[in-house]
């Protein structure tokens, strides 16, 4: 997701006894240094990533001994940030292979050419609905949803159902309610106002905006700010007194107030709004120039395998795009399924972000 997530991306606060959700779980190698260069004689693979991506240390390590390569990671900061750096390294890269483009960036990054064609194998076991590039320069690997959360206790208390939909969101009984993270400067922030240009179209979602606002939506820079500052039903948030109890967030947010809950509750305390969530998909794929051609190959192959794609709902909390890989249990029990979100075509995306986001600005910051 991109994620920075969490996706950007998608991480979860020191207050649930956990740093965020980029670095919790198994510790994967992070490179000091690009290592391209060397990767052939020294059998290593590096790859270079946002700050999110994670990976049980025994499923990597199994791949390593099947393959014969070494995985370095490159941390690179959010996806932005990543991408950014990787399109000023065009045809001399640091790595192998770049993950976490989403669908949000994809155009850019394709209109830079920064990636070699590469058809990963088992890619027929992937969901066709997330393969956006027929010509295979990119390889998908995970997707998630950003959606609106809510505190469940919050609603039960004053004996309101809580919003489903975006159309409800600007409701007069959920004035004041809402927590939301600013469009040019987070990707859930981004990825909220995405929902609302697919559901409202070009000539709709400004209005939808000016509706929010007068309804009393709260703008935070980033993610931490509002989950674990603002919102009501968070672990964090409940520290910090926060008192608004609807927050833009993902559809992964309630597994995890969970899983890093001591003890665990029997039932998350927080929900989500199907009816209010963007679909970001994030790729992978073979950096044109790579030192270690064949074992970036390799390791796209695995991303894509039944391995990494079921090990990592739980390490980096976003969902599986091949068809036979199976969730987790608590991801099952305490998450939702979103079967309509909204989406936007990605070169859509690359034509409009940047004015859809000065718009936004316009019509809600400023």
């Amino acid at each position: 997701m991109s994620t920075t997530r969490k996706i950007a991306g998608v991480a979860l606060a020191a207050a649930l006894g956990a740093t965020t959700l980029s670095a919790c779980g198994g510790g994967t190698k992070d490179a000091s240094a690009g290592g391209a260069a060397d990767a052939p004689k020294s059998k290593t693979v590096t790859l270079v990533s946002h700050d999110s991506f994670n990976v049980t240390d025994s499923v990597l390590k199994e791949f390593e001994q099947q393959s014969g390569y070494t995985v370095k990671v490159l941390k690179s900061g959010d996806a932005g940030a990543a991408l950014n750096q990787e399109i000023l390294t065009k045809g001399s890269p640091r790595g192998d292979v770049f993950f976490g483009v989403d669908n949000t960036l994809l155009s850019r990054a394709l209109d830079n050419g920064i990636f070699t064609p590469y058809e990963a194998k088992g890619l027929a076991d992937v969901k066709p609905e997330y393969v956006l590039d027929k010509e295979h320069r990119v390889t998908p690997v995970d997707s998630g949803d950003i959606c609106v959360n809510y505190d469940k206790q919050y609603f039960a208390d004053k004996k309101l159902a809580p919003p489903q939909t975006l159309d409800d969101l600007v409701k007069p009984e959920y004035k004041n309610l809402l927590v939301t993270e600013n469009a040019a400067t987070s990707s859930p922030g981004l990825g909220f106002l995405l929902a609302s240009v697919g559901k409202y179209g070009e000539d709709g979602w400004k209005d939808y905006w000016s509706k929010l606002k007068a309804n009393g939506v709260e703008v935070v820079d980033g993610w931490e700010q509002a989950y674990n500052e603002r919102f009501s039903g968070s672990a964090g948030g409940r520290k910090a007194k926060g008192d608004r109890p609807l927050v833009v967030s993902y559809a992964s947010s309630p597994p995890v107030e969970v899983l890093y809950a001591d003890p665990q509750p029997a039932e998350a305390p927080t929900g989500v709004a199907t009816g209010t969530c963007f679909r970001q998909v994030e790729f992978a794929g073979l950096l044109k120039g790579a030192g270690n051609e064949a074992g970036g190959k390799a390791l796209l192959d695995f991303l894509i395998g039944k391995k990494f794609q079921e090990d990592m709902p739980l390490q980096m909390f976003v969902n599986p795009v091949t068809k036979d890989a199976v969730l987790p249990e608590l991801f099952t029990k305490h998450g939702v399924v979103v079967d309509k979100p909204e989406t936007v075509a990605p070169d859509a995306i690359a034509k409009n972000r940047e004015q859809w986001v000065k718009a936004w600005s316009s019509t809600v910051v400023k």
